[in-house]
């Protein structure tokens, strides 16, 4: 390979990466994040391979009613932050920080839901040691819910400081929250 072949080459990297939107530090952190969940997910496949049983009366104690909602609650949260971009390029300021307004009121909706969950399972007695299946539930779940915090913020700071280019780095983390719940609800409350 030449040093013309190398430098186009590098060259065309660089420029996949220039197209990413908003932020590229972003897209470190989503990487990683999903790397994360992933694993988890993999330990929580895992381990139930091994302790089915556990895990299929764990399973059905949660409430897949609750879930489908989150993520019917999640999916239109991330439709109207994508919303708001679109609105934000056409230079619709108010009605994309109103869009990014009713993103962030559906991720509390989210939490809430996600509350009284665990409020049911407290109440029949059930918590993080009950057994394998409840403590991944509740670490991945609530590590779940911490980055729906996280996202809820971020989206309060690009409807703040409401340039595309920050709409579309705090939106690429929100849909990052929508894609692992959309991982997590199925495996976790469906997979038999």
């Amino acid at each position: 390979m030449t040093a013309h072949d190398r430098s186009a080459k590098a060259h065309a990297g660089q420029s996949v990466l220039a197209e990413l939107p908003g932020d590229f530090m972003m897209w470190v952190l989503i990487i990683s994040e999903l790397l994360v969940f992933g694993a988890a997910l993999l330990a929580f496949l895992a381990v139930r391979a091994t302790k089915a049983e556990i895990f299929a009366a764990g399973q059905a104690s949660l409430n897949a009613t609750a879930g489908a909602l989150n993520t019917v609650v999640l999916v239109t949260s991330g439709m109207l932050a994508a919303r708001a971009l679109a609105l934000r390029r056409q230079e619709e300021r108010r009605k994309a920080r109103l869009s990014l307004a009713a993103a962030g009121g559906l991720g509390i909706v989210f939490l809430l839901v996600k509350w009284a969950e665990y409020s049911s399972e407290f109440a029949k007695g059930i918590g993080i040691e009950t057994s394998p299946f409840f403590t991944f539930y509740f670490l991945i779940t609530g590590f779940h819910a911490l980055h729906v915090v996280a996202g809820l913020v971020i989206l309060a700071l690009v409807a703040r400081w409401d340039s595309v280019r920050n709409i579309e780095t705090g939106i690429a983390f929100w849909h990052m929250v929508d894609l692992v719940w959309v991982l997590l609800f199925p495996i976790i409350y469906l997979l038999k």
